[in-house]
């Protein structure tokens, strides 16, 4: 779904889509690209466009297998709630300035991610086994574009709060970029006391690795040690 924001007069005005994504590979982070298309459709020649977007998951656009329902219960909490429970969720507000253009003008947004498992976006890609991840990005921002009367200069308009798009992003595209940054792993984030305890839990048991420390512990807690 793609809404048109409304002329103002003399104004430019614009559609907005998102025509695929993927992963930036050479990132320091995770660091996901969508590629948003910009239509001004009047005619207008914009000088420059300075877009603020912000893009959002809506968990209610989309239907959720038995296994996937079980994994995010820690989320949403039981799934008969779920017409209460399931809540847009913020994922980033990026910003971006185009170089001047007419008719369409292609951008990539850079949007910055996390595998922080306590953030709630990261909780919900985790816990899909597959489809798409409903995406509404909503727009703001200043356009600076050319009157039609020359000696008027160039002119100063608002892209509305009304503008917006939908994008279904394919949950494979998350799951290879956090493949590629982190190689099959997950972080977890503790407080300073817990990681004090946990570290002197594995350093009396000389347990070479995390990985070792807590299987040990598991381990532990269903009685399968030795």
């Amino acid at each position: 779904m793609t809404l048109p924001f409304p002329r103002t007069a003399a104004g430019p005005a614009f559609r907005f889509a998102v025509s695929s994504a993927d992963h930036d590979p050479h990132a320091l982070g995770p660091a996901l690209r969508l590629r948003l298309t910009v239509t001004e459709t009047t005619g207008t020649r914009v000088h420059a466009l300075a877009l603020r977007t912000q893009i959002r998951i809506e968990p209610a656009r989309r239907r959720y297998s038995p296994d996937e329902q079980t994994r995010l219960v820690e989320l949403f909490g039981d799934p008969q709630r779920w017409g209460r429970t399931l809540n847009p969720m913020q994922l980033a507000t990026v910003s971006s300035v185009t170089t001047s253009f007419s008719g369409e003008h292609d951008i990539v947004l850079e949007v910055p991610l996390t595998f922080d498992t306590e953030v709630a976006a990261t909780r919900y890609f985790r816990g899909l086994a597959g489809g798409q991840v409903p995406l509404l990005l909503l727009f703001s921002g200043t356009v600076f574009y050319e009157s039609a009367d020359a000696a008027a200069g160039v002119q100063v308009g608002l892209v509305p709060w009304s503008s917006e798009t939908a994008f279904g992003l394919p949950i494979e595209v998350w799951t290879r970029m956090m493949a590629a940054q982190y190689g099959g792993t997950a972080w977890l984030q503790l407080p300073e006391d817990t990681l004090a305890r946990l570290s002197a839990w594995r350093a009396a048991r000389a347990l070479p690795s995390w990985e070792q420390t807590f299987a040990a512990l598991l381990e532990a807690a269903e009685g399968t040690s030795p």
